[in-house]
Order: structure tokens, then sequence, then C-alpha cells
């Protein structure tokens, strides 16, 4: 099932893709059914597989090129969880460029035995296909992201590897947008060049963890302009999902309807040489295979 948020007219509301191919509202297809997402992963597995069902053959929604979507999850509750250094190349393209010194970025030899955490705030995210706001004046060195979001079904704390899918309600694409300058000038502290509004786009829904199965060695890339610039597969991830999720629930309640954004491959402008940065006027594309593509434009603030 492809879960979407979508305004239709002046209406905003949950939807899903039907057997047609159009939108058809959530509260639609099961009377009583919460209107957004967040309630109708909250219900619980059993109204979820209600509407699903009811999707199946479900007709004569929305087309689904006359609605304008959002973030399936346009303001998350919390901040939207992020794994910073998560694809081995990565790391070593992150070394070579020397973002935040060497003492913060870890040679491919060196990879940690932990994940790295940061958070992005709930006015980060935006649509699939809504504008991303250029960083000036603050800076001129605006980078792209290509992730995996996970997004959290079943709450619960202290979630072991093996119990972690079970915690899992589906998958979306993320652009983690990168402001590398402002990055690196707050004491190697991420927070602040991770936080502009409209620098995570996210959807273009929610595939929800059945329908895409495997999440492991799914193809991930980016285009800017039309021209690939990261071209990866999940499957290089250092940290898999199972242990993220093991360790950001320790000792911390991950909630259903929380967001996470796993790490990014290579390819990223700031390690090009020379570096790349997005402009005004760029359109810059991630995609994930069997999930979806996200096409924002850059504009001016």
């Amino acid at each position: 099932m492809r879960i979407v948020t979508y305004t239709d007219g002046l209406t905003t509301r949950a939807g899903v893709i039907a057997g047609d191919g159009s939108i058809v509202a959530v509260a639609s297809l099961v009377p009583g059914a919460p209107d957004d997402v967040l309630g109708l992963i909250a219900a619980g597995p059993e109204l979820s597989r209600r509407v699903s069902a009811a999707a199946s053959t479900a007709k004569g929604g929305v087309p689904l090129m006359g609605a304008h979507l959002h973030a399936p999850i346009p303001r998350p509750r919390r901040n939207v969880f992020c794994v910073g250094w998560n694809y081995a190349s990565h790391f070593e393209e992150g070394r070579k460029a020397r973002i935040g010194g060497a003492a913060s970025t870890p040679s491919a030899q060196e990879i940690p035995e932990w994940p790295a955490f940061f958070s992005k705030n709930p006015a980060t995210v935006t649509g699939p296909h809504d504008p991303i706001i250029f960083p000036s004046p603050h800076s001129v060195e605006l980078d792209w992201e290509v992730e995996l979001a996970v997004i959290i079904g079943r709450s619960g704390k202290e979630i072991g590897e093996a119990a972690a899918y079970e915690h899992v309600f589906g998958y979306a694409v993320a652009n983690d947008v990168s402001v590398r300058d402002v990055q690196r000038r707050h004491g190697g502290q991420w927070f602040k060049g991770k936080n502009f509004d409209t620098h995570l786009p996210l959807g273009p829904w929610i595939v929800t963890a059945d329908e895409l199965g495997d999440p492991n060695d799914l193809r991930v890339s980016t285009r800017v302009n039309g021209v690939t610039k990261q071209d990866s597969r999940t499957s290089f991830m250092v940290f898999k999902i199972p242990r993220l999720l093991r360790e950001l629930s320790a000792g911390c309640a991950l909630e259903a309807g929380d967001v996470i954004i796993t790490g990014t491959p290579e390819g990223v402008g700031f390690a090009r040489k020379p570096p790349e940065f997005l402009k005004v006027g760029d359109v810059v594309e991630v995609e994930i295979e069997r999930i979806g593509t996200l096409r924002n434009t850059v504009v001016a603030p």
C-alpha cells in the first residue's frame, strides 16, 4: 500500500493509491478512519489491513497528476532521527574532503563501532515536489543527500535487532539537504547546518513494509538537472536498519509515526573535485528503487 497526504481543492487529507492508480481518501474507504497519516499509523495494523484491502479494488479517485502531494507526514510530532556516515564510501569521501576536520571524520579503515546520530526539526520537512529554499545570505554551500526513510509503526523501547522490523510501518524517500559551511562552523556539530526550513523533502508516499519487502538492497540515486551524482544501493549500509533501531531505542522510546533517515552514499557535492553545490533554479531528483522519486527545485529565499 502507498499512503499519501494530498490536497484536492481546499481539503488536505490522508489517501492511498487505489487499484486504478488514483488517490482515494482513507476516510472514504473505511468509515471512521483517521483523516491524517499519523492517525492511521497510530490506529494500528488491523485498520491498515482494512484500508489496504479496500484500496486494492477502489476506483475513480482523484487523479494522481491532479493532486498536490505533501510529505506523507507533513509535520512530524518529533524531530526526525538522522544517521551520519552510514555508507563506507561516504566515510572515505568525507575523510578526503575533511568536512568538520579529521577528528570528526573517520577514514574507511576507522569506521566506528557505533552509529552517529543527529536530528532535523519538523519545519525542515517539505513535500516531494515543493521548493527547497536557498540558504542565502547565510551560505551558498547547499548540498544533496539521498536517503532511505524508515517510518515507525509500533512504539517501543530497548528494541532488539531480531524484533526490529516488527516496529517498521513503511518506507519513503528523503533528501537530507545540507548547508555545508554552516554544518562545519558550529563546533563540528551538524545540527544547525541540517536544520534550515524546507531542507528535508520527504515522500512521495509511504510504501508499507509488507508491500516493499526487503529494504536491504535498493538502488538509491540523485540527479541534479538530469545529471547523475549519486548511484548506490542500501546493501552498502554499514549499520543496517535493525542495528539503528536498537541503538536509537536504547533508553529512548521510539513512537508510532517517528521518521528515521538512514544515511547517504558517496557522490555528495562538497566532496567532488572541485566541490559542487546547488544553485537557485537547479532541479534535484532523489530516487529509491520500488519506492519513488522526489523532484524539488531550488528557489531564492
